[in-house]
């Protein structure tokens, strides 16, 4: 049997108006791309250090 994958939620709180397209893209990758949307992802270091990339842009709601 295997371990259930931890999740995390993510809502985008700003917008990518004038930022760097490298954040843009960010969120693009985060299944973000509106203002209040909200996503669950896998937990993985790969997806936290792309929250951390965009941390004044996003919040994390809930983590499983």
């Amino acid at each position: 049997m295997a371990k259930a994958a931890k999740t995390i939620k993510v809502e985008q709180t700003g917008s990518p108006i004038r930022r760097h397209h490298s954040q843009r893209s960010t969120l693009i990758g985060l299944n973000l791309n509106k203002i209040g949307r909200v996503t669950e992802l896998k937990d993985t270091p790969a997806v936290r250090g792309m929250i951390a990339k965009v941390a004044h842009l996003v919040r994390v709601v809930d983590e499983k």
